[in-house]
């Protein structure tokens, strides 16, 4: 019987890029995608996770358990936080797009730079990425570059200067780091356009799918 996995989605930036990761990675494996696209907004009004967000993602999470899911998949960075919650309310795994993206990077090196063009987004990202650094036993420093205004010509519709913006970033980030981490999924819609960088630059989709693939493998 083939296995499920849910993606539950705050935004539908990432969709397609996390529908064929998964097609590429764990072929066979049946995606459903659950798409809530009034969370991030009220994330950013907020400047944070309102209960309301809280209680959203907890019950798709339940309700994809209910659906069949085989395996959770957090697609949001964001609302991860909210996702440790979820993830004890239900019986299956929970995966967080961008938690092997923040061991990979702790293992890479202590100076770590992050990324993000949302202010929400970089908290978590760097709380994450502490939280993961103790787990390691790592001492780390963190260095952090908010690329202002580049989500919003991102969502906008012009890619080119969403991505010009935070090149540019990664780049000043990756003179004084030994890897740089993107905050956000939506950033890998950047990676045709980087090319050869100094350090490292690690992006959650492609390493976060690789994650879930593991876990899918491990269950019967």
């Amino acid at each position: 019987m083939a296995k499920t996995v849910f993606i539950i989605h705050t935004s539908s930036v990432s969709v397609s890029d996390l529908n064929a990761l998964f097609a590429e990675m764990a072929p066979g494996v049946i995606v459903r995608n659950i798409i809530d696209d009034s969370l991030l907004p009220e994330v950013l009004a907020n400047g944070g996770v309102t209960p309301a967000v809280r209680r959203r993602i907890c019950q798709y999470a339940i309700q994809a358990e209910s659906a069949g899911a085989s395996l959770i998949f957090n697609q949001c960075s964001s609302v991860g936080e909210v996702a440790d919650i979820a993830a004890t309310m239900v019986n299956i795994p929970l995966v967080k797009v961008d938690e092997r993206m923040a061991e990979t990077a702790c293992r890479t090196g202590s100076r770590i730079g992050v990324v993000a063009t949302l202010p929400t987004t970089m908290g978590p990202t760097v709380r994450l990425i502490r939280k993961m650094a103790a787990k390691l036993c790592k001492e780390i420093t963190i260095t952090e570059e908010l690329s202002v205004g580049a989500f919003e010509k991102l969502i906008s519709g012009d890619r080119k200067t969403h991505n010009e913006m935070v090149i540019a970033s990664i780049r000043k980030l990756a003179e004084n780091v030994d890897v740089v981490v993107c905050a956000q999924g939506s950033m890998l819609a950047l990676k045709a356009d980087l090319g050869e960088t100094p350090v490292p630059v690690l992006m959650s989709p492609p390493l976060g799918v690789q994650h879930a693939a593991e876990v899918l493998e491990t269950l019967q």
